[in-house]
Order: structure tokens, then C-alpha cells, then sequence
């Protein structure tokens, strides 16, 4: 290892000194690469082996990965949905004395998948559209902090499942700026216009290779992130005018701001001298209002739409268990009980073999709609351990996994497989089954 490597990381891994930076990316030993799908890169990139965790690496020059890696730290401080960075590796040469391009050295963001890998052979119009709802969600979020992409498409984002829709992360901020004084309304439309261009030509490419469902107008689907941004952008920051007895509107505003998954964290209001009209206009908004309730009362941190579809079992079965109580029963004591009785007997019921295929929240909530789905078609009430049961031989078994390895594997993994019945699992952590209903 030469004396001229520089590393700059908030914490070094010892595990970057073992790979092999005196190596062209393109040249690395299969030992040290993880075959994971990726999206299109004007850069090479490569996912690798690091003390047990899964890294993307991508040659860049020095300048750009320092900026890069600097852009990320600082969107991470903003609670923007992004890939964590690792490292930057400067001053390689190889064998021969010969310089080597900088890299880049990213967190792979576990169960996320590119555009393309979303899908095995057609990708159907629905699905085009909830990832471009998602991308929208991500760059109203990205905009609302000041910062200017410059690069917006599907290509650039990775998406994790989030219920029945997905979450867009941020995972090349090559060509950001991140502006504290905020953007310019034409800053933000060259972006979103940018955005609709290549999604545009993102979804063609997929109809020319005849993996677009056959009838999808790929404008339409691209014209999509162009409405779904005016429209959630208008409900984050417009200004509302209301008569000075409709004082009501104002706790209206901030619910149907919750209800988009936003707190308001500081708001400007603004009354005549008489008080016969009021303004408001929200000034910081924050997004994550259901998970921050989710964390506080369980300490599980998952997507957006995952907290809320938890929220909603954990709220009924609060009004199972609280039905006719005087008192009511404390909030933080229930969301204990069912986090220990509900959600992670549930969990700790899917076999080994099978964890990697999803993550956890996502799991419950497919087995709470699978219970809902097996339901409507015997038209009879389905418990939850039957509906688990049913889903994990008719659903789980056929999904690929979507942890980590999710191409060719470069090595064999041999993973232990659990036989044990549903109800035996359950009943040896010491869970009454019985409440799961």
C-alpha cells in the first residue's frame, strides 16, 4: 500500500485498507465485489465487501468526490433521504507507479432497489407512476432545504418499499448545490423540468426494449412528477387567507399537512388591525410526522407510509383493548404491549431463510393486506396467524430477496432453515397467539 493514499472519513473501517485502491475498479478481484443491481452512471461503479457490509464505489475525480462526500454530510444533518457516505480515497497509483482516479465510498442502503431492478420483465404503467409520485416527494423535500439537484431522474434515486408505495433516496449528488438562503422558483422549475426530460427518456428507453406495459404514454407517466410536486408543494408552503371567526382553519391546515406525513414546526400569521381577516403561511416544515409518533412510542424507525399503516393496527388494537375502560389505558403501555404481543411475535415467526427478502415493517403490513385480500375472497374473518401462515407459503417463499444480494452472488451462502411451525415459535417466546387476531 503506498504512503501517498489518503483517506478522509468521519470514522475509519479498518476493512478500506484491505481493498485493493492500487487497482483500476474495472480490475478488482471477484473476492472483494457483490454483484448488485445498479442504476445508469455516467461514472464506473462497483459494489464491494467492506467488515461485513455491502459499499458502493465510484471513480470520480478528487475534486468531485470531496464535494460529493461533503454534500451528503450535510444533506444527512438536513434528515434528507440519501445514501450515507463512507469515505474518500485519494492519492492511489497502481503497480507501475501510474495515478488511479479518487473514489468515492458510499453506504449501499439496505432492501433499496434502482428503477430497473423494480421490476423482472414489464414494468407496468402503476408502478411507473408511484415511483415517479416518490421522486416527487424527494425533490419537494430536497427543495424545501435549499437544495438544487441539477441531475434529477430515476437513474440517480434509489427506491425502498414503503407500504403500497415507495421512498426515493437521493444517491448521486455529483452536481448539487445546497443553497441556506433557499432556491429561486426558477431554480426549483429548471429542476422539476429537468426531471420530467429524463424521466421521459428513462421510461422510452424501457418502451423501446420492449419493457414498458404495452399502451403506457411514457409523457404521461413523466408528466406526472410535474403535478405531484405543484400540488404537494402548494400544500407545504402556500399562503391561506380566512375571515378572523374561522380561527378553525388554522388547526385544519396543520392536520392536512400530518396527514402528508409533515409537522409545522413554525408558522407565519398575520392579522388586520381589526381582525377581521388572517393569513397564514407555513414557514418550516418538516417531514416524518408519522414515524417520529412511531419511534416515540415502539422505537421502530421505518419509512413514512410503513409508520402509518403501523400506527393504524396499533391504534385498533388500542381500541380493542381499551373498549369501555375508565380510565383509558396509557398510550406508551399499549404500543409496548403490542409491539411485544403483535408485531414482533409476527417478525420473529418468518424462517430464517426468508429474512432477507423484505424488511420487517414491509412484512407486516403485506400480511395485514394479505389478511385483508384472504378475507374478502372466503368472506370470513381470517386471524393473523393464519393470514401469516398463508403468506409466507403463497407470497414470501416466491419473492427475491431484497437485503443485499439481489444479482448473481459471488460466493455460496449456506443459511440454516427453520421447520419449526408458526404457532410453536410463537408459543416458545412466551406470546399468547391468541392475541394476534
Amino acid at each position: 500500500m503506498t504512503e501517498a493514499l489518503s483517506i478522509t472519513a468521519s470514522s475509519i473501517d479498518p476493512g478500506l485498507l484491505t481493498l485493493p485502491w492500487q487497482t483500476g475498479l474495472a480490475d478488482w478481484p471477484s473476492r472483494h465485489i457483490v454483484a448488485l443491481p445498479k442504476g445508469l452512471s455516467r461514472h464506473l461503479v462497483r459494489f464491494a465487501n467492506l467488515s461485513e457490509r455491502v459499499v458502493a464505489i465510484k471513480e470520480t475525480t478528487a475534486a468531485m468526490a470531496r464535494r460529493e462526500y461533503d454534500l451528503l454530510g450535510n444533506l444527512a444533518r438536513l434528515d434528507v433521504p440519501c445514501v450515507d457516505r463512507v469515505a474518500v480515497i485519494d492519492g492511489r497509483v497502481d503497480a507501475d507507479g501510474e495515478p488511479l482516479p479518487a473514489a468515492l465510498v458510499t453506504a449501499h442502503l439496505r432492501f433499496s432497489l434502482p428503477y430497473r431492478a423494480l421490476f423482472t420483465q414489464v414494468l407496468r404503467p402503476d408502478t411507473a407512476t408511484r415511483l415517479v409520485d416518490a421522486l416527487a416527494v424527494l425533490l419537494v423535500r430536497l427543495h424545501n432545504v435549499g437544495f438544487f439537484w441539477g441531475d434529477v431522474s430515476l437513474s440517480n434515486t434509489l427506491f425502498r418499499r414503503d407500504a403500497g408505495a415507495f421512498a426515493a433516496y437521493l444517491v448521486d449528488a455529483e452536481t448539487g448545490e445546497l443553497h441556506e438562503a433557499g432556491l429561486t422558483r426558477g431554480q426549483r422549475l429548471y429542476d422539476l423540468d429537468l426531471a420530467r426530460t429524463n424521466i421521459a427518456g428513462e421510461i422510452m428507453d424501457l418502451a423501446a426494449g420492449g419493457r414498458l406495459e404495452g399502451g403506457a404514454d411514457a409523457l404521461a407517466i413523466a408528466d406526472g412528477i410535474v403535478s405531484a410536486y405543484h400540488s404537494l408543494w402548494a400544500a407545504l408552503t402556500d399562503r391561506e387567507t380566512f375571515s378572523g371567526d374561522e380561527a378553525w382553519r388554522l388547526t385544519e391546515r396543520v392536520e392536512r399537512l400530518n396527514a402528508l406525513g409533515f409537522d409545522i414546526g413554525e408558522m407565519a400569521i398575520e392579522a388586520t388591525a381589526d381582525g377581521t381577516r388572517v393569513s397564514i403561511q407555513p414557514k418550516v416544515v418538516d417531514a416524518g410526522h408519522h414515524q417520529r409518533r412511531l419511534i416515540r412510542l415502539t422505537g421502530l424507525d421505518v419509512e413514512e407510509n410503513q409508520a402509518r399503516r403501523l400506527l393504524n393496527d396499533l391504534d385498533e388494537y388500542r381500541l380493542r383493548r381499551t373498549s369501555g375502560q375508565t380510565p383509558a389505558v396509557d398510550e406508551e403501555r399499549l404500543a409496548h404491549e403490542w409491539l411485544t404481543r403483535v408485531f414482533e411475535p409476527v417478525i420473529r415467526a418468518i424462517p430464517w431463510e426468508l429474512r432477507a427478502k423484505l424488511e420487517p415493517a414491509q412484512v407486516f403490513h403485506e400480511v395485514l393486506e394479505h389478511r385483508w385480500f384472504r378475507t374478502q375472497e372466503q368472506g370470513t374473518s381470517l386471524s393473523l396467524a393464519e393470514a401469516l401462515s398463508s403468506y409466507i407459503d403463497t407470497v414470501l417463499r416466491h419473492r427475491r430477496d431484497e437485503a443485499t444480494v439481489m444479482g448473481p452472488p459471488t460466493e455460496t451462502m449456506a443459511l440454516p432453515v427453520i421447520t419449526a411451525e408458526i404457532p410453536a415459535l410463537v408459543e416458545d417466546d412466551d406470546i399468547d397467539w391468541r392475541d394476534l387476531v
